[in-house]
């Protein structure tokens, strides 16, 4: 733990470094898709005239676009000078960055996959709240929930309701957010199927079992809700309440006393329909029909998908929603979250959307036009989701965030409902829009408690509303609310921990995974930026550790990557989970094929080529050690075979005649970074020890170097990356330097060769040789499409030089039947 907690430090410190800049080029550190609005953000302290922008080819420099920057408002981030740099023109697929007024951006890529497994990636984050059984620590948690309260007749009954998710860093649970957490993952699915893999089994561990994680976690949420409405008119809204912010905690170690003893149950909180809460503060709870309606909601979607993997669970839910309905019909009003020793609560202020959604989801389950009539009705009593209008809501006040049985009703209604619907969901739209006047990243949401969620409630609506119109009027809107959340605002961070690899993420969420075991939330959506106002009202926020965003916080918004904000850097579990739809439809829009046969680590790295081609790759890397250079290339020439280098700044320093002899003989000369640094802890590989920029520096001056001795650039597309160790971040900034990562095959063990007699895992060369040769033997694929990888220099204490082998290895290897490639040239496309 001290570790990890040292390195976040180190990292801090150096990101400091890196944002003590007071002019940036901010943009979508994912990336841009090629046939959508492209967009980046100039931001000064200085009172700047900015007349062009240019975007540049990562590799070569070459000017590839050149565009005139749009003035916005620069005050409102407390700067001097802001511009929009809209480059949507640029459509073709590669690496770039943006050049002005002397300032450059970080590199970022165009490309169809660039949002390939996000949805699946969030995932991550609802698979660690899990309660009951917890996959990501691999333990029970809170076995004894809970306690009834608040019942007139079974009040300190107990009740068997374990299961569901831990709403955010507390261990509260919520029919509010957790019933729309399973909306929201069924709808993400019944949209787009395709985006969703088989990787883990019911409880959240590896492994298959034939039903795609999402909807394993939808019906995780499920079973619990079902334990939750156990009956007609028997409803729980909650477990636990505000005495459980006691502290970071592990979840299986939550001693906190509710009356029945440390950790040995919760309050379970009975749908009363009126006012609650057990000590001083209470709620203004008015009804039941929010609550109902969440429940009714989630059951019948969750009947309908599931009616095929499980027909009699989806046959029960399915009678449970109708009830849940009726029940919300019954006693209308909202039903708040309950709160006991603070006055802070969820204040749900409406209900109609909740009954709307539910009518419009039995409509499309049953088939039954009356619970179609009935949706309309309520949606009529609510045309644009409050916020949206208002652009303010005290704590979930209008939630959800979006409206969804707008689209429904717009999905299945005739066709002047339809248009009523389109409308009502164009008008929420356009007040966004209106509110974002002339700000430059075009961002009109709210920024109250869980701006992001706002965010993705804005996006969300979007997509669906240009799905069903074709209508292009808030496109650039959409792309602008999808760049702030992966860095294009002032911050330059992205807004989902440790998504997109490569890039600035939360690294200190409020989360005990953090506090406990210097772990950030993978996956999780963050909170978000809030007003001033807000964030200097708060108590108990301690920003212990140096604001690596200082020279960004005079706006009318703040965020920190500090575990003790709650405000802007504190995971949802709600907010995660409204995340499944978009980003999956970003998927759906721009899927392309997988890389030939290419196989990829679970980094990304590719490790093999075309298996379907007998045909192996020779590679070889070099730092300070050559000494074997000239045998090696004796040897390939004799054999009249590529060769393929790879090979650090220091490197070619030191024999720049040699490399630039490999260079003019054709073989291929590749990076293999400048100064040989270490990107990637040996202790725990998810900890990137560069920065995006300093990585971008290190790849750059190595390219630099090559280009010196006259390599051509465009030939050079692969990478190895130093020491051969690296991550997804690595990965994903050597794609966004226009350079596909390669790495040796597993089980080729040719590595080996720079093993000592003094390490414990020293090998000779007749070992390596004959495991070589005996996976050629035993893989069904041989070793077609195979990389060796070969050290031409070693450290002198090894005199059992592999590279003195080299000769023998070609002739075995083509006798029996293998040719030799080269990765010269485009073949990284």
């Amino acid at each position: 733990m001290k570790k990890n907690l040292l390195l976040l430090f180190l990292l801090l410190t150096w990101s400091i470094i890196s944002y003590s800049q007071t002019t940036c080029v901010r943009i979508n550190q994912a990336g841009y898709l090629p046939q959508t609005p492209k967009v980046a953000v100039f931001l000064s302290t200085e009172p700047l005239t900015l007349k062009m922008f240019t975007v540049r080819d990562a590799k070569t420099n070459k000017v590839v676009f050149k565009g005139k920057p749009i003035l916005r408002n620069a005050q409102s981030w407390g700067m001097k000078s802001a511009f929009r740099l809209p480059f949507t023109p640029l459509d073709k697929e590669g690496a770039y960055y943006i050049e002005a007024n002397g300032v450059r951006s970080l590199n970022f890529v165009i490309g169809d996959d660039i949002y390939k497994g996000a949805a699946d990636y969030v995932l991550n984050y609802m698979r660690q709240q899990r309660c009951g059984y917890n996959p990501y620590l691999d333990t029970l948690c809170h076995q004894h929930d809970g306690y009834i309260v608040d019942h007139p007749t079974r009040t300190g009954e107990h009740i068997d309701v374990r299961g569901g998710w831990h709403d955010a860093a507390d261990y509260l649970q919520y029919v509010t957010t957790s019933a729309n957490a399973v909306f929201q993952m069924l709808f993400a699915y019944t949209k787009n199927p395709h985006a969703f893999k088989d990787e883990h089994n019911a409880l959240g561990q590896r492994g298959k079992n034939g039903i795609p994680d999402i909807l394993d976690e939808a019906r995780w949420g499920l079973d619990w809700l079902v334990r939750m409405n156990p009956d007609t008119s028997v409803m729980f809204n909650q477990i636990a309440d505000d005495r459980d912010h006691a502290n970071f905690r592990s979840p299986s170690q939550d001693k906190v006393d509710y009356g029945w003893g440390p950790g040995l149950g919760r309050p379970v909180y009975f749908v009363t329909g009126k006012v609650q809460g057990l000590g001083k503060y209470k709620n203004r709870t008015t009804g039941v029909a929010s609550t109902a309606g969440k429940f009714a909601s989630a059951f019948a979607l969750g009947s309908k998908v599931f009616a095929n993997i499980d027909p009699v669970f989806a046959k029960s839910i399915a009678k449970k929603s109708k009830e849940a309905y009726a029940y919300g019909e019954a006693y209308p009003g909202v039903c708040q979250t309950a709160c006991t020793v603070s006055p802070y609560f969820y204040e749900e202020g409406n209900y109609v959307d909740d009954m709307e959604l539910a009518a419009a989801a039995i409509s499309q389950l049953t088939g039954d036009k009356s619970y179609l009539d009935k949706a309309d009705s309520w949606g009529k009593q609510e045309p644009i989701t409050p916020w949206m209008e208002t652009g303010t809501a005290r704590h979930y006040e209008w939630y959800p965030f979006v409206n969804l049985g707008h689209y429904l009703i717009a999905s299945s209604a005739d066709h002047n409902t339809q248009k009523r619907y389109i409308e009502y969901m164009r008008q929420g739209l356009d007040d966004i829009l209106k509110r974002a006047g002339d700000d430059p990243f075009m961002n009109g949401v709210p920024f109250l408690w869980c701006s992001n969620n706002f965010v993705f409630g804005a996006l969300t609506q979007a997509r669906l509303y240009n799905e069903a119109t074709g209508d292009p009027r808030f496109l650039e809107m959409e792309a602008a609310l999808r760049d702030w959340i992966f860095g294009c605002n002032p911050w330059g961070t992205s807004m989902i921990c440790g998504y997109p690899s490569g890039a600035d993420t939360p690294l200190l969420p409020h989360s005990a995974y953090t506090n406990e075991w210097g772990d950030p939330t993978w996956g999780g959506l963050v909170d978000g930026p809030v007003y001033q106002s807000i964030f200097k009202s708060l108590r108990g926020v301690m920003l212990k550790n140096p604001d690596v965003y200082l020279p960004f916080q005079n706006g009318i918004a703040v965020y920190h990557d500090a575990i003790h904000d709650y405000s802007s850097n504190e995971p949802t579990m709600d907010g995660t989970a409204s995340t499944t739809f978009y980003l999956s439809s970003l998927e759906k829009r721009n899927a392309t094929p997988t890389l030939g046969s290419y196989i990829k680590d679970d980094q990304g790295a590719i490790i093999r080529m075309d298996i379907r081609q007998k045909k192996i790759y020779l590679v070889f890397t070099a730092d300070s050690a050559f000494e074997g250079i000239d045998y090696v290339r004796k040897t390939l020439k004799a054999n009249g075979i590529p060769g393929n280098f790879f090979l650090t700044g220091n490197c070619i320093r030191l024999h720049g005649a040699t490399v630039k002899q490999l260079i003019k003989d054709g073989y291929y000369v590749g990076p293999h970074s400048d100064k040989h640094l270490l990107y990637v802890s040996w202790e725990n590989k998810k900890n990137t020890l560069v920065t995006p920029d300093s990585l971008d520096a290190d790849i750059r001056n190595n390219l630099l170097e090559l280009t010196k001795l006259g390599a051509s650039i465009k030939d050079v597309n692969w990478f190895i990356p130093p020491y051969e160790h690296y991550n997804k971040d690595i990965v994903a900034r050597s794609n966004a330097a226009g350079l596909k990562v390669v790495m040796l095959s597993p089980k080729t063990y040719t590595n080996a060769d720079y093993t000592t007699p003094s390490m414990k895992n020293y090998r000779s060369s007749d070992q390596i040789i004959n495991l070589l040769y005996d996976t050629e033997k035993s893989d069904v694929n041989g070793l077609n499409g195979a990389i060796l990888l070969i050290h031409p220099g070693t450290h002198g204490e090894r005199t059992d030089k592999l590279y003195l082998r080299l000769d023998e290895i070609i002739k075995n290897l083509k006798q029996k039947g293998y040719s030799f490639g080269s990765f010269k040239g485009d073949s990284a496309k």
